[in-house]
């Protein structure tokens, strides 16, 4: 993805290392790989952005894979013959950064979306080494495109579904690009005027910085403060400004 003079301007000019950071797309597309997905022009400017400041970053589309349907972590254990969800897990465990994007049909993200943000679910009962539900200390964001009205819609439920699994959602974490009401030509196609729409462009620009900023700021202050959102020790019956009680 070739970036905007505006966007090279602001990667030439950082003055922060984000190189031990790792962020993790999911293009909840309809469209299994090659096929064009106009979601990914958006994911592609995010992308380019974080590259030029050295952050490792992967994009997988979860319609490639083989994701049970499901509100537990491995769905095998429920009758399933194949379950990918696991594999998927574990690259959004590794990652400090979640992106979701989604186009929109009849006004809502996609049904690969929807099963998506089911299966995270399905895994925010697991706890990180300080007790919290695993999902505390990464931060998320969204980015919607299609040819109808829905993009802030969209991005509502999708980032109150992160933000209530644990993750941080910084200052204007979403973008999206819709065209002109009604049918028309979407994101890529050519004459749509997407990929040059300045609108657009600010937009997914502020979201990387903003999730890059606070990502670098959680992983520095060592994650969130493990005080009074343990679930290791609420489950203990912790008073959480006391020494445990002492069962014996």
């Amino acid at each position: 993805m070739n970036l905007n003079e505006k966007q090279l301007k602001m990667c030439e000019s950082s003055q922060w290392d984000f190189s031990d950071l790792k962020a993790l797309f999911l293009n909840c597309t309809l469209k299994r790989s090659p096929e064009l997905t106009h979601t990914e022009g958006l994911i592609r400017i995010a992308r380019a952005i974080m590259e030029k400041n050295g952050v490792s970053v992967e994009v997988l589309r979860p319609v490639d894979y083989e994701i049970a349907y499901g509100v537990y972590p491995d769905m095998k254990q429920y009758g399933w013959e194949k379950d990918d969800w696991p594999e998927i897990y574990e690259k959004v465990k590794a990652a400090n950064i979640l992106v979701i994007g989604s186009p929109i049909w009849l006004g809502e993200k996609s049904s690969v979306c929807s099963k998506t943000i089911e299966r995270l679910y399905s895994s925010s009962g697991d706890l990180n080494d300080a007790g919290q539900y695993a999902y505390y200390g990464r931060v998320g964001g969204c980015l919607i495109t299609g040819n109808e009205d829905g993009v802030k819609h969209c991005a509502m439920n999708i980032l109150y579904s992160l933000q209530h699994l644990g993750y941080v959602i910084p200052p204007q974490a979403d973008a999206g690009w819709i065209g002109e009401a009604g049918p028309g030509p979407s994101y890529l196609d050519p004459g749509s005027g997407g990929p040059e729409n300045d609108f657009t462009n600010r937009n997914t620009t502020f979201m990387t910085w903003n999730l890059l900023h606070l990502a670098r700021m959680i992983k520095d202050a060592g994650g969130i403060p493990a005080h009074g959102n343990q679930r290791s020790e609420w489950d203990a019956g912790c008073r959480f400004d006391y020494p445990n009680p002492d069962y014996r």
